[in-house]
């Protein structure tokens, strides 16, 4: 349960595979807000089915209403050999713009942290938009430092003809 009383009928729990429709829609609207990425329904659905069906590989937390998913977060496990241990990539964190504003992104990041904590992973590393100055002091308000490291990205397959300059 969230707390505060404007949020009283709303819970957060682990995304099952019926939730998989409104999840691909959420992370339409994410992906048509970040440079990197491009809004593709069946990707989406592909991507997030592979996590819900081997919970080994991550965990997708939604923040639901009586009749609706809100929001949603996405952890993906893996090992740090500079940790010594299982480590979390957070991706996809995000609020129906009908809901944005009244902290629930918060309670959902929260949330995850504890999770983390609880299940004894040594470090969450998250990527963000590096134009989007309210996701980076958003992050930074809940205790993430920016990193020296510089993400790079190689594309294989489907996903690098995808990103293939056209030609006319």
């Amino acid at each position: 349960m969230i707390s505060g009383l404007m949020h009283e009928l709303t819970r957060i729990e682990p995304a099952t595979i019926e939730d998989l429709p409104s999840l691909a829609e959420l992370l339409m609207d994410l992906f048509s807000q970040e440079r990197d990425f491009r809004p593709d329904y069946n990707n989406q659905m592909r991507g997030l089915r592979l996590i819900l069906e081997q919970p080994s590989r991550g965990r997708i937390f939604v923040l639901r209403s009586a009749n609706q998913i809100i929001g949603m977060l996405n952890l993906l496990f893996t090992i740090s050999t500079a940790e010594g241990g299982f480590v979390i990539l957070l991706e996809d964190l995000i609020i129906s713009r009908n809901f944005r504003g009244q902290g629930l992104g918060s309670e959902l990041l929260k949330y995850a942290l504890e999770y983390a904590k609880q299940k004894s992973f040594l470090r969450i590393t998250l990527l963000t938009d590096r134009i989007s100055e309210g996701s980076l002091v958003f992050f930074e308000k809940h205790g993430f430092q920016k990193s020296d490291m510089v993400p790079m990205r190689l594309y294989l397959g489907a996903a690098a003809e995808l990103r293939l300059p056209h030609t006319l």
